[in-house]
């Protein structure tokens, strides 16, 4: 299998070392907020994607061009409630790269060890390509969700409802065309794991 394992590099070793580079890091962050003794944030903010207010004040703009901002509210002494809706803005999306970086890392290692052309490459393949595909929809449903909910805390002028997660909500393109892809290449990687095995019989 050794031509099998230099197919696979230098993705294998960089996947590796940023899957436990992620890791550690993970790591230390958890223990520095328990030896700090501080879990929640020292200031919570959401921007309100949906609304643009015109600027009326001096800028930089050339003449004739008019220029937007997007309202962003902070909460500067936010209770627990606000903190864990903060965290779930971006939670979901990191343990999705984390899953997947170890999902990948294990398909990785086995094709190196089995043979990209196996079953069981094909199996990983096609757990990783709907984990990303189903995963990445998820995240961003509830981090549209989260965001949305926390809006709806810090202005008076939003409520919570699907009109604003939906405003909040953007599509997961790229992840759910790549979680399309690998479902493909799974496909294809079957039935040349198949011809492998004819072949082998043959010969």
């Amino acid at each position: 299998m050794s031509e099998d394992r230099k197919l696979l590099e230098p993705m294998a070793t960089v996947v590796s070392v940023v899957l436990r580079a992620l890791l550690a890091l993970l790591t230390a962050g958890l223990v520095l907020r328990v030896v700090r003794g501080s879990w929640g944030d020292a200031v919570v903010c959401v921007t309100d994607d949906s609304t643009t207010v015109s600027t009326t004040g001096p800028t930089l703009a050339e003449s004739g061009v008019r220029v937007d901002s997007v309202p962003r509210y902070c909460a500067e002494s936010p209770d627990t409630y606000l903190s864990v809706l903060h965290q779930l803005g971006t939670l979901p999306t990191t343990l999705l790269l984390i899953s997947g970086l170890f999902l990948l890392h294990r398909l990785l290692r086995d094709a190196a060890r089995d043979g990209v052309h196996t079953e069981r490459t094909a199996s990983r393949l096609r757990l990783l390509g709907w984990w990303l595909l189903v995963g990445s929809v998820v995240a961003e449903v509830a981090e549209a969700g989260s965001r949305a909910a926390l809006l709806a805390e810090l202005s008076k002028a939003t409520d919570f409802s699907a009109g604003t997660w939906l405003d909040l909500w953007t599509p997961p393109y790229l992840a759910v065309l790549t979680g399309l892809g690998l479902l493909t290449f799974a496909r294809i990687t079957r039935v040349g794991a198949a011809l492998r095995i004819d072949l082998e019989g043959v010969v």
